[in-house]
C-alpha cells in the first residue's frame, strides 16, 4: 500500500505528513534531468510550423553554436533549452523556459532566456508592423548585451537544416550536471554577476 498523508486540505497537515512528502519527493526531484531530456526528445517529433527544422533541432543548433563558441556549461545548456517551454506556452515560452532552468543556472543565463523573445523581435517585428526595438526598454540592464549576443549568434541563426549540429546525447551529461545541482545555490546563481558568453 502506498504511503499517503493524513490530510485532505494542506492546512490540516502535520509535521509527519510534510516530512513524508519531502522524503517521497526526493526521487522525483532527482529525475528532473530525465524529464527535461524527454521533453527535448518530444520536441524532435514536432516540426516548427513553417520552419525547416524541428524544435529539437533548433535547440541542438543553438547549443552546438554556443559550445563551438567556447561558452561554459550554463550558457550551453541555456542555449539548448532556451525554447523548452514552447510546446506548452507558445505565447510566453521565453518566461516558461527561464523558469525551468532558473534554479540551476547563473541568474544572467536565466535572465537572457526569459527575455530572448522580445530581443528576437529585432529580426522580424517590422514585417508585422510591430516595434523591432522593443528590447530597448532593457537598454540599461546589465544583461542587455548578453541577450543581444545570445540572439544574434545562437538563436536567430539556428534554423538551418544543413547545419552540422551535435546530437542530444552529446549534451546529456551537461544537462544532468546542471540539473543535478542544488536548486538556488547562491554559489551557482551568482546574482548580479554578468558572465562572458564565450571564453
Amino acid at each position: 500500500m502506498n504511503e499517503t498523508v493524513s490530510f485532505t486540505q494542506m492546512k490540516d497537515g502535520t509535521r509527519e505528513d510534510y516530512e513524508l512528502l519531502e522524503r517521497l519527493e526526493k526521487p522525483f526531484l532527482a529525475m528532473t534531468a530525465d524529464r527535461v531530456l524527454d521533453e527535448m526528445r518530444r520536441a524532435g517529433e514536432v516540426t516548427l510550423e513553417g520552419y525547416k527544422v524541428s524544435r529539437l533541432e533548433h535547440g541542438l543548433q543553438a547549443g552546438t553554436r554556443a559550445l563551438r563558441d567556447g561558452a561554459d556549461i550554463d550558457w550551453v545548456v541555456g542555449a539548448l533549452l532556451h525554447d523548452i517551454g514552447d510546446g506548452l506556452a507558445p505565447q510566453n515560452h521565453d518566461r516558461m523556459s527561464a523558469e525551468v532552468v532558473r534554479p540551476f543556472v547563473r541568474w544572467d543565463v536565466a535572465w537572457v532566456i526569459e527575455h530572448h523573445g522580445i530581443f528576437q523581435m529585432l529580426y522580424y517585428a517590422h514585417h508585422y508592423n510591430w516595434d523591432p526595438n522593443a528590447r530597448d526598454q532593457f537598454r540599461d540592464h546589465p544583461c542587455f548585451d548578453s541577450c543581444a549576443t545570445f540572439c544574434e549568434r545562437w538563436d536567430q541563426s539556428a534554423f538551418d537544416p544543413d547545419y552540422d549540429m551535435l546530437p542530444l546525447e552529446h549534451f546529456e551529461p551537461m544537462v544532468r550536471e546542471v540539473f543535478g545541482r542544488k536548486a538556488y545555490d547562491p554559489d551557482v546563481i551568482r546574482e548580479g554577476y554578468v558572465s562572458p558568453l564565450t571564453s
